[in-house]
């Protein structure tokens, strides 16, 4: 394809193309994967420096695609991402020329030895990793004053609609996708930092149940909370990704539950009568003293919406918790030791070993890294590491009683519910403490512009019918707009 071709392609069909449609494109021969790896690199050179998403592009991108291209004329794709262009956030490893750093200037320089196991089912699918995303350092667990999106090695992340919170943590992924700097990317989650920043920018966040989706080479917080997921403009471009990296590792042993999907026909999923008889409740007291009025009405003409297309609306509910109630000691017990184990297991060239040396490191380049400080690293290297206090294990069990046993799992049994729908990500740190599934889909936009989401969560391994739910609800409301870039 000729570069005006191209430039007319990324101007024209580009922005809002979803997955499928590029499939059609390249298998009707309209257009290859290196013609979209070009178009990506391209707007990622002119948009990029307006939004701060993209850290860094790999090198081989279009070699990769190149090949990829010649085995689609011989043998055909691989699956629906073959030669679709894809970014990582920078806390998943990669074996290849790209850093992964988890946004700090103390790991700037590491080369990961091993693909995250998401990254080989990725690339075994025939996607291609066009890079890694920005985010908030060490997954927003470094300061309580810092900013959503900031990193001491790539800077301030801009949300692309305008003067608004970009979100957190994986604000990187989900700016770069709704600045259509990429097909889709994969964030994680310890506990909002997928649907956050996707409802922040008008973006589809799917956050899976803990378990089915491999955290193998992913830079950890809490191993009771971590779970990596696709950001996207559409769910469906979320249900391809996440059939990609769904599914059971010898790396991750929680993974093995994840066999309730092994025969799961995906694409039943896309079902636009899926909200039909389904009954759905609102948890009032989680968000309503939270809430301004202008979004508190745009939730409320989205209930109306889901009543339409018939769904059963139970309001209120009471989940029998705050989120208030849950606190961080969990993070901060876990994070030390799970730093640590990964840290002492990485490139024996990377000095970084401990999260005491990711202190030290800090301490020595203050200029450069301590714009917020660091308490939350300094409060959780006076943990012993060992995961033997008698406060992690209380807090560990405080969490799991109130967010599983009479918190979400509790109320949806007990009230018949098929899940419940929160705005934007309200909710979010009970569903991350339980381990429970949420998506999050583009629901409207206030009177200035800031994007507004609806979030569905509900029981482990739920995400078929999520996904169904948040299928019907999209087609329906439609709300997804491109930015247009007026930042201020």
């Amino acid at each position: 394809m000729n570069q005006a071709k191209r430039k007319q392609l990324s101007n024209e069909w580009l922005e809002e193309a979803t997955i499928f449609q590029m499939q059609e494109k390249m298998e009707a021969s309209e257009m290859t994967s290196e013609d979209l790896v070009l178009m990506y690199l391209e707007a990622i050179a002119e948009k990029n420096s307006l939004v701060n998403a993209v850290l860094e592009v790999n090198p081989k991108a279009l070699q990769i695609a190149q090949a990829l291209d010649g085995e689609r004329s011989e043998s055909g794709p691989r699956s629906i991402l073959h030669g679709i262009p894809i970014l990582l956030k920078d806390n998943i490893e990669t074996a290849d020329e790209l850093h992964t750093s988890a946004g700090s200037l103390a790991l700037a320089k590491h080369y990961a030895t091993n693909d995250a196991t998401i990254v080989e089912k990725l690339r075994n699918a025939g996607a291609v990793i066009l890079g890694k995303a920005n985010m908030t350092e060490w997954a927003n667990f470094m300061s309580d004053k810092m900013t959503n999106g900031f990193s001491s090695r790539g800077g301030q992340v801009i949300n692309p609609y305008g003067p608004f919170d970009v979100g957190g943590s994986s604000s990187g992924s989900a700016s770069a996708i709704a600045s259509n700097l990429a097909a889709a990317a994969i964030g994680t989650e310890t506990s909002g930092s997928i649907l956050n920043p996707a409802a922040q920018n008008g973006l589809v966040g799917l956050k899976p149940t803990v378990g089915s989706v491999s955290r193998a080479g992913i830079i950890p917080l809490s191993h009771t909370q971590d779970t990596a997921g696709p950001m996207t403009r559409t769910v469906e471009d979320a249900l391809h990704l996440f059939t990609a990296i769904v599914g059971q590792d010898k790396r991750d042993p929680i993974t093995q539950k994840s066999r309730v999907f092994k025969d799961m026909t995906w694409t039943d999923c896309l079902d636009v009568n899926a909200l039909q008889g389904q009954r759905i409740g609102v948890a009032r007291a989680i968000f309503d003293q939270e809430m301004s009025a202008e979004r508190a009405g745009l939730f409320e003409r989205q209930l109306a919406v889901l009543k339409e297309l018939g769904a059963e609306i139970i309001d209120p509910v009471d989940i029998g918790c705050l989120e208030d109630e849950l606190g961080y000691d969990v993070l901060t017990f876990e994070f030390k030791a799970d730093l640590n184990s990964y840290l002492a297991n990485t490139n024996a060239t990377n000095p970084i070993r401990s999260l005491s040396d990711v202190i030290h490191f800090n301490n020595l380049h203050p200029n450069e890294t301590l714009k917020f400080g660091q308490i939350m690293l300094e409060r959780s290297e006076l943990t012993s590491g060992t995961l033997t206090e008698k406060e992690y294990i209380q807090a560990l069990t405080n969490n799991r009683y109130l967010a599983g046993e009479i918190g979400l799992g509790k109320s949806l049994d007990d009230l018949k519910l098929d899940a419940l729908v929160f705005p934007q990500d309200h909710g979010c740190s009970i569903g991350a403490a339980a381990g429970y599934p949420s998506i999050t889909v583009p629901a409207g936009f206030s009177q200035v512009g800031e994007p507004f989401g609806l979030t569905f969560s509900s029981r482990a391994w739920s995400e078929p019918m999520l996904i169904s739910m948040a299928y019907a609800f999209e087609q329906k409301v439609n709300a997804r707009r491109k930015p247009t870039f007026t930042i201020q």
